[in-house]
């Protein structure tokens, strides 16, 4: 199954600041805030919603491929992503622009200050699914340019491919009219339980209306699991109890991964889910989105220790 992924592509700047922020605020003079925090340490993490699942899919076996538009900075991240086996093959470079870069300073109360400059992410509409030299059996569109979120839906609905529909931290500068007309016609539709509650509020629409529009309806909701709607079924996926948190920064985006590549291999709805929900659990356990790593036989062996799989997942390791 060819999965094309679309969405954001970007470096994350995380800075901790050893004090509080709140210390330093004086709301009496907050209209005309100016203030600057030395910082103790930074790190520089690969990120990026679309990369981000395409990791998790690579270390299960796939060859993921990503369409998006990066910087003249990408060189570095280009040649990681193809180490671990992502096609960036569809990964267009923009003259004169960086790489979307994510910036955050977070204090010892864990308040944090953060900006995201979208660079080459602007210009993400500039690329078609009309271009393409092969017809991709799923696209997932994610987080990214708005302009380009709304064209890649709207391709999918007249070439006919089926896409998954995920909003997530667009939800908030999305209206219903724009997340009713790109739900239409889905076949998936991926949140966490308060961007579900953000489009119902948005659109009217409850689980039921939602559910005249999309196949399949995914819900995760961090410790307490994950929920499949499809065909007037409720499946409910349980976490995996983890070995240590760390971060939960790309859990989200390593669930996707590890549910489309069960999808991709033809499980049942149950096993894509879990297989999700173990692919999350090693994403938390790491500092940063793709930090983490397994075999592929290491993953069937951990995943075997919380749930059956009835031997499917040896597919996994062919």
């Amino acid at each position: 199954m060819e999965i094309l992924l679309t969405g954001s592509v970007a470096y994350d700047y995380l800075m901790t600041f050893p004090g509080l922020f709140k210390e330093h605020i004086l709301p009496e003079r907050i209209g005309s805030i100016s203030l600057s925090f030395l910082v103790d340490t930074m790190t520089r993490q690969r990120g990026g919603i679309a990369p981000n699942i395409a990791y998790t899919m690579a270390l299960l076996g796939k060859r993921p491929r990503i369409m998006a538009t990066v910087g003249e900075d990408f060189d570095d991240y280009r040649a990681w992503l193809e180490s671990k086996g992502v096609d960036t093959s569809l990964m267009r470079v923009i003259p004169g622009q960086f790489t979307a870069s994510f910036f955050a300073t977070t204090d010892r109360a864990l308040a944090q200050i953060a900006s995201f400059y979208p660079g080459a992410m602007a210009h993400a509409a500039s690329q078609s699914l009309k271009d393409l030299p092969f017809r991709p059996d799923l696209v997932v569109v994610s987080p990214n340019a708005p302009d380009a979120m709304t064209k890649f839906a709207a391709e999918c609905r007249e070439l006919n491919i089926p896409y998954l529909y995920d909003p997530s931290q667009q939800v908030l500068r999305l209206e219903g009219e724009d997340l009713a007309r790109d739900m239409e016609r889905a076949y998936f539709l991926f949140c966490n339980d308060y961007e579900f509650g953000l489009i119902s509020k948005k659109t009217g629409w409850d689980l039921e209306q939602i559910m005249r529009h999309v196949k399949v309806v995914v819900t995760t909701r961090g410790k307490d699991g994950a929920n499949v709607y499809v065909d007037n079924q409720e499946i409910y996926i349980p976490t995996v109890s983890e070995c240590q948190v760390v971060d939960p920064t790309g859990v989200g985006d390593a669930f996707r991964g590890g549910f489309l590549t069960g999808y991709a291999h033809g499980f049942d709805w149950k096993l894509c889910g879990e297989v999700g929900a173990l692919a999350a659990v090693y994403c938390l356990e790491h500092q940063g989105p793709q930090a983490h790593f397994y075999t592929r036989q290491e993953f069937v062996q951990r995943f075997r220790r919380h749930f059956d799989d009835g031997g499917q997942l040896d597919r996994l390791l062919s």
